[in-house]
């Protein structure tokens, strides 16, 4: 697994990589083993380890594999999110068997996914065959004989409760003034790509505060198994204060107690299970107090020590690799005896069995269009436009888009600072004044206006409301609350139903995080209501629309109803919200059964002739997100029909026959006019067809994982479907 653009340098035994945010690289994965000579596949599952929501990227590994699957689960979630048991659940149902650590989670796996006990095996987590050997030659070997040690070792990063540890120095000290604490290994790569060092510089500064610089020694780095051996050897006592009590199985912990160390651990799954029957020290979970009082007893009772020791190095005899490896042998052969009736043949896919093709995420446009201020409204060809400045509008669209690709695994550094730099542009736009933003800058960084549109009030909000709910980095987050606080009445205090509607798509993200706030959630129904007022007002039998027009970006008035509904349980919001956008379906549909968006000369006005031309990439981009919110809610195969209908209009499935999209640039052209394409890559259409593609690549993540039984997007588009899923189901 790769998660780094660059990869590892891996030994020869290595036969192929995998980049873990490419779903499609875990397709060539399974291919690869499907045309080996291959009789088992033995997967290492653990929700972090690999791509998608939940580590859902594995899913279509083992849709496409041919080979029988033995799965190790390191964790078995008793409490997972909706995500995490739906990968949960798809992953054991592909799974040929399935391998355990501990009893919990065998009881754990069986209760709360109902898996068969018959398809599970439990199977120790296997150590090294160490001899038991006297402590003393190995603190020889460190320099500390004649000293008392304990040992922690393994990936540094904060749930390890270090610190738990060393404010019991202190009270140990006193006791065994020789006392000497041993933190071995590196700092978790992932931490140390996000936060550097600074976790263990705090530790350092911590031991520095409390005195105990003469009794905490740091080795930050990784160990060879027999150097690891080594340090157990030498070490009197092992601690685990981990801080997670879900921690269903600890490698670490497994070493140590094998070798036959007396052991002191926080009560954490694992650790309960392997420590109990007195065969190691229980204590809370970070009570730095208990640690002291334990090692203290520990040391000072040489003959508990050494029958706790001992207990634990003949129990660890079932735990050797060896061992191990002759029940996995076992499970290895039941799984192939249980797929050689029904294993999968090698067939090739047709195109109504796999997904299509998605074209390339560049952002090479993007960033062209970008300076330190901001992202530029406008191009000549692919050429910003510096007579035109900026706006809040496009700054709040790039905004969201570089949170969207943040959730889809493609952060990188150079994503950050362009999310950065949008975010500081509506920072700066605000008004604290009018409590509303501003929308156009010239190229000299001057205001054209003191009050911007009510439509970049809205979509500033959206932004805001995605940074909150979406985006991990917290400093975002925080920044984000605070502004969408004090931005959103403005929102409800205009008469724009486009902005009461871009507002309520932030107030939705904004509560995937702050589900608790009543304000914003008050503030939500309102705006929600607003619209149903309008719907019921104008509405007809044939004419199903908020206004006597519909007019620019229509789509986002349905998609703000589907998401506000569902999260409210309200079917009569959520009806209408898939109502209204059945009927714009029908509007934005052409003889030859392809999307036509509402053109911008004239839109389309009750009794009269909708406009064909001139068609906006923001119209084909709202269809999308609004699509793929209404398949999320009803799992109708009709709107995911139309996501791709959509998102087809940028690659040349339009009246033109025209690609509106540059593959070269990953820029998006201005428009389509009757006899030609507008060639000018402007922020808002390249921003529209990005943040689609994004959309569009999550809803083939969804679809590749969590297989359901869809017509493929090519088909000849359809009347909607009876939801077997329920009117209303998430």
């Amino acid at each position: 697994m790769d998660d780094l653009a660059d990869g590892y340098n891996y030994p020869p035994e290595v036969r192929f990589q995998i980049i873990e945010q490419d779903i499609d690289a875990y397709r060539r994965a399974a291919d690869f083993l499907n045309f080996s000579n291959v009789d088992v596949v033995s997967l290492q599952h653990e929700f972090g380890i690999y791509g998608g929501l939940g580590g859902s990227h594995i899913l279509a590994f083992l849709r496409d594999i041919r080979i029988p699957v033995v799965t190790t689960l390191h964790t078995v979630l008793s409490d997972p999110d909706a995500t995490q048991r739906r990968v949960m659940e798809q992953l054991t149902e592909l799974s040929t068997r399935l391998v355990v650590m501990t009893e919990r989670s065998r009881v754990t796996l069986c209760k709360t996914y109902t898996v068969p006990e018959s398809k599970v095996d439990l199977i120790a987590h296997g150590i090294p065959d160490a001899p038991y050997a006297d402590t003393s030659g190995f603190k020889k070997h460190f320099g500390v004989e004649g000293r008392q040690v304990a040992l922690t070792f393994g990936l540094l990063s904060p749930n390890k409760g270090i610190e738990y540890v060393l404010r019991s120095i202190p009270d140990v000290v006193r006791e065994f003034p020789d006392f000497i604490y041993l933190i071995l290994g590196a700092t978790h790569p992932s931490l140390v790509r996000s936060e550097g060092e600074r976790y263990r510089i705090s530790l350092e500064r911590m031991a520095k505060e409390l005195g105990i610089t003469r009794h905490v020694s740091f080795y930050n780095r990784f160990v060879e198994l027999h150097e690891l051996t080594e340090f157990i050897g030498a070490s009197d006592l092992y601690i685990t204060p981990y801080l997670n009590e879900a921690q269903a199985v600890s490698g670490t912990l497994a070493y140590a107690f094998g070798c036959g160390q007396a052991v002191i651990s926080t009560p954490y799954w694992h650790a309960q299970e392997l420590l109990a029957d007195d065969r190691g020290v229980l204590v809370p979970f970070a009570d730095s107090d208990a640690i002291a009082r334990e090692i203290i007893s520990l040391l000072g009772d040489d003959r508990r020590r050494r029958a706790m020791r001992d207990h634990a190095y003949e129990m660890g005899r079932d735990m050797l690799w060896s061992h191990v490896a002759e029940i996995y042998l076992r499970s290895f052969h039941d799984a192939q005896a249980k797929r050689a009736n029904d294993r999968k043949p090698l067939a090739m896919r047709t195109l109504d069995e796999q997904p299509l093709d998605l074209p390339h995420m560049n952002l090479e446009h993007l960033q062209r269009m970008t300076d330190s201020a901001g992202i530029i409204q406008h191009a000549s060809f692919s050429i910003p436009n510096h007579h035109e400045g900026y706006c809040t509008d496009d700054n709040a669209r790039a905004l969201i888009l570089t949170v969207l690709l943040e959730e889809l695994g493609k952060d990188s550094q150079e994503l950050h600072s362009l999310a950065s730099t949008y975010a500081a542009f509506l920072n700066y736009a605000f008004n604290e004044r009018s409590r509303r933003f501003r929308n156009f800058l010239g190229f000299d960084r001057r205001w054209l206006e003191e009050d911007g549109s009510d439509d970049s009030q809205g979509r500033a909000v959206w932004a805001l409301g995605t940074c909150v709910g979406r985006s991990r980095r917290r400093g975002f987050q925080a920044w984000a609350m605070e502004l969408f606080s004090k931005a959103l009445p403005a929102c409800e205090s205009t008469t724009s139903p486009r902005t009461w509607a871009l507002a309520l798509l932030g107030v939705h993200e904004y509560l995937r995080r702050m589900s608790g706030d009543r304000v914003i959630g008050q503030t939500g129904e309102r705006l929600a209501e607003k619209l149903v007022d309008l719907y019921d007002h104008v509405a007809t039998e044939d004419w199903c629309w908020f206004e006597d027009v519909a007019s620019y970006n229509n789509a986002k008035l349905s998609h703000a109803l589907i998401l506000n509904g569902r999260w409210n349980d309200n079917p009569r919001i959520t009806e209408i919200g898939l109502e209204s956008l059945r009927w714009l379906c029908a509007k934005q549909l052409s003889p030859e059964g392809r999307f036509r968006p509402i053109g911008c000369n004239g839109f389309c006005r009750q009794g009269e002739t909708l406009a064909v031309y001139d068609q906006q990439a923001i119209e084909a981009h709202a269809m999308v997100s609004a699509a793929i919110a209404a398949f999320d809610v009803v799992k109708e195969p009709f709107w995911c029909e139309q996501a791709h209908l959509a998102f087809d209009w940028f690659l040349g499935r339009n009246d033109l026959g025209l690609p509106i999209y540059n593959a070269m640039t990953g820029g998006c052209y201005d428009g389509l006019a009757e006899h030609q394409v507008n060639e000018n890559q402007g922020a808002e259409s390249t921003l529209a067809y990005l943040l689609s593609l994004a959309e569009m690549q999550r809803l083939e993540v969804s679809l590749a994982a969590f297989k359901s039984s869809l017509p493929n997007p090519t088909t000849k588009l359809g009347q909607p479907k009876e939801s077997t899923t329920g009117a209303y189901a998430t």
